[in-house]
């Protein structure tokens, strides 16, 4: 048989599976128990950099202008409810929508660790062992829940940062890891010259070499050929290579959700859920909400958040508007939030620091109650003094939604039975 050309890779090969980006991934649908009959999903925004929750969702009208802010306060659909001014597209669906304006995040650090993880011990610690071992929810929904439909990935990060915005699997292995979609849509289609016969002749012979490696004790070999099985029935059954063409969608739907960066992996995210995907995870950008002052790089409160509010009202608008015309809202929860609020009072670069004693989380869709707001902030937007909600009972309600036991435990590294809610979570008082 003639030598493949020096460069190339053979399908069916190790190379080949690595190559695709798949080898590893539980998120293609290695699942400790099967999948709930009912395809509920999630979509979680990531707005990196922690947004000003006073700017966006929380407003304070009658407070000072230095902790009030230079953008005034609109009504909403919800009677007594207000919400930003650059928020218009929201604040006319806020029957559908939820904000919890009391979520507690003074265990958050400027990571997405320990709200990705609904975990308070999940931590940004700077000694190389950041999230004490505690996996994301998504890879959490990708073990104990697994894909909707076995040739999609489970969880699928849409971010450009990687590292900065996605949190994954911790000590749960890597095979719950996230797939990372920005790359991924390259590399679920069949090399150039190779058809589907072709390829199954050559995964048969795969499984061969697999059954011969498990016959010599090789440790990796049948692990290897599951996720070579997964990987191969993702590839030949098109269905994530078809849920990626976002350029089926309409010019005017593309329109809507936005032809930017948070708009376009926004559309792409609900065509991953439409087709089969758990969790997805979007982030516009890295650190993009994170409004210091004029003085960085993503600049204050009104040279830096003014024109991102727009973006992010027209993606909420659309999305939930474009779930409910498919029939899908009530089954895919859809959360937007970052990692922690901005101080109560502008700074002397017209911007807001850091502020980890609260923040504002958006809620939609996944049949849960709408048009309210729960918990309370003080008048100055400082703390929460009505409704505190932690990091554990936003798990607890994504959990809840995805079909996934609150009581449930993995095993860390050690052996050691590990509950994916900790602390005494629990579903969000007004969510359920």
């Amino acid at each position: 048989m003639p030598h493949a050309p020096s460069g190339t890779v053979q399908v069916g090969s190790r190379r080949w599976f690595l190559r695709t980006g798949l080898a590893g991934l539980g998120a293609l649908g290695a699942t400790a128990t099967a999948a709930p009959r009912r395809p509920t999903s999630v979509i979680l925004f990531w707005l990196s950099g922690g947004l000003s929750h006073i700017d966006s969702w929380d407003p304070k009208p009658d407070a000072p202008a230095e902790v009030r802010g230079p953008f005034g306060s609109i009504p909403t659909r919800v009677p007594g409810v207000r919400v930003s001014e650059h928020l218009p597209l929201q604040a006319s669906i806020m029957d559908r929508l939820t904000l919890v304006r009391s979520v507690d995040c003074k265990a958050s650090d400027h990571t997405p660790i320990t709200m990705q993880a609904g975990n308070p011990l999940a931590r940004r610690t700077n000694d190389g062992k950041d999230g004490g071992g505690y996996p994301s929810m998504g890879s959490v929904a990708a073990k104990f829940r697994g894909p909707n439909d076995p040739a999609l990935p489970a969880f699928v990060g849409l971010a450009d940062s990687w590292k900065a915005d996605v949190w994954g699997a911790g000590a749960l292995g890597a095979a719950y890891e996230p797939v990372q979609g920005t790359d991924l849509a390259g590399r679920i289609r069949l090399p150039q010259g190779v058809t589907v016969p072709h390829l199954r002749d050559r995964d048969d012979l795969r499984r061969r070499l697999a059954a011969a490696g498990r016959d010599l004790d090789s440790p990796d070999a049948g692990r290897l050929d599951v996720q070579g099985r997964r990987a191969l029935d993702m590839i030949v059954s098109g269905k994530a290579q078809r849920a990626f063409r976002v350029e089926e969608e309409s010019a005017r739907l593309r329109d809507a959700y936005g032809r930017d960066s948070i708009g376009e992996k926004a559309l792409l995210a609900r065509r991953l859920v439409e087709a089969g995907t758990t969790f997805a995870l979007v982030s516009g950008a890295w650190g993009y909400f994170d409004h210091h002052g004029d003085d960085v790089r993503w600049g204050g409160i009104e040279r830096g958040l003014r024109p991102l509010l727009p973006r992010i009202d027209r993606v909420v608008h659309t999305l939930v508007t474009d779930l409910a015309a498919r029939g899908l809202l009530d089954t895919t929860l859809v959360l937007m939030m970052g990692e922690f609020g901005r101080g109560p009072v502008i700074n002397a670069n017209a911007g807001r620091d850091h502020w980890t004693n609260c923040m504002s989380l958006l809620v939609a869709g996944g049949g849960l109650p709408c048009g309210q707001v729960i918990g309370r902030t003080d008048a100055k937007g400082y703390g929460i003094t009505d409704g505190r909600v932690g990091p554990a009972d936003l798990a607890a309600t994504v959990f809840r939604h995805l079909g996934i036991d609150p009581d449930a435990h993995w095993d860390d590294p050690q052996g050691r039975p590990t509950p994916v809610v900790v602390e005494n979570g629990r579903p969000i008082p007004g969510l359920v």
